[in-house]
């Protein structure tokens, strides 16, 4: 007798080479359109990490082989202790910065490649910009957020950083057509980026169903090298951070090395078959 029961795939933690913090999940100066976050609209919530939870974690974490920690969640640098944290990140490893640019400006940047150079590590920048002409940008973001976002750039760029320009694909488009837009952009702006500096993700549609269609999968998934430490414990990606689906522990001392692609974000990240959140190094070698 044939049987309807859906049976989700199940991947396992190969090595934690990503080690995802979510600064605060609920503080953030933008409302995008595209953003799986549920921001509440009428108050603001403290809910930002303790700097002592992070310390415990990097230090649980030890003989692991964690080779970048992206601070990330809404958005990252509206934390107050900020600074203290990613100069405690540097000392473990490499730190991605996940952030839409807007609190950037030239001492911002010249201050955080002081902060650079006081490591033997390395910072890098994820900057959110997701169409290459300003009011589709803007229509999704705010408006006047693409001009902070280049404004951004153009201070990281002369301080001799190499940022990543994360594009959520809202509007469905080629990644071709994509790539030859954003090249222009960075050839109008005298920008010394190139493709190499894109990562093209598809957009998350909270109203799509999870598709029984996706099976065998392939590819390499955040939750196969990484975890996220939140305010509530371990999950499994920055994707269900605080969804009781995605939890694997309260601590990186005893957390679950297993993961079941069974909400409709694992089909969004299935269907990329690709790292949605963290960086492919192999490609700047």
């Amino acid at each position: 007798m044939s049987t309807n029961i859906y049976q989700p795939e199940v991947v396992h933690l190969q090595s934690l080479n990503n080690l995802f913090i979510e600064m605060t999940a609920k503080n953030c100066n933008q409302r995008c359109k595209h953003c799986y976050i549920d921001f509440p609209m009428y108050k603001k919530e403290i809910d930002y990490i303790n700097i002592e939870t992070i310390r415990q974690a990097i230090n649980d974490t030890m003989n692991e082989d964690v080779e970048c920690i992206y601070l990330t969640g809404a958005e990252p640098m509206t934390h107050p202790d900020f600074n203290a944290i990613l100069r405690l990140c540097l000392k473990r490893t490499n730190v991605c910065i996940c952030t839409n640019g807007s609190f950037i400006n030239e001492k911002k940047a010249r201050f955080l490649k002081r902060v650079e150079e006081e490591s033997t590590n390395e910072i890098i920048f994820k900057i959110s910009i997701d169409h290459y002409e300003e009011v589709k940008n803007d229509d999704i973001r705010y408006r006047g957020s693409f001009r902070q976002a280049i404004f951004a750039l153009k201070h990281l760029l002369k301080y001799s950083f190499n940022p990543i320009i994360t594009v959520t694909n809202y509007y469905n488009l080629s990644e071709q057509e994509l790539i030859q837009g954003f090249g222009e952009l960075f050839i109008h702006n005298d920008f010394d980026l190139d493709k190499s500096n894109l990562q093209i993700i598809p957009w998350h549609d909270k109203n799509s169903q999870i598709s029984e269609n996706v099976s065998n999968i392939c590819g390499c998934f955040d939750c196969q090298f990484g975890r996220i430490l939140t305010v509530n414990g371990v999950y499994s990606c920055p994707f269900l951070a605080n969804d009781y689906r995605g939890r694997c522990g309260s601590s990186f001392v005893d957390y679950n090395k297993k993961s079941s692609l069974e909400t409709s974000f694992c089909n969004t990240c299935m269907l990329a078959k690709k790292q949605m959140f963290s960086i492919d190094f192999s490609q700047f070698v």
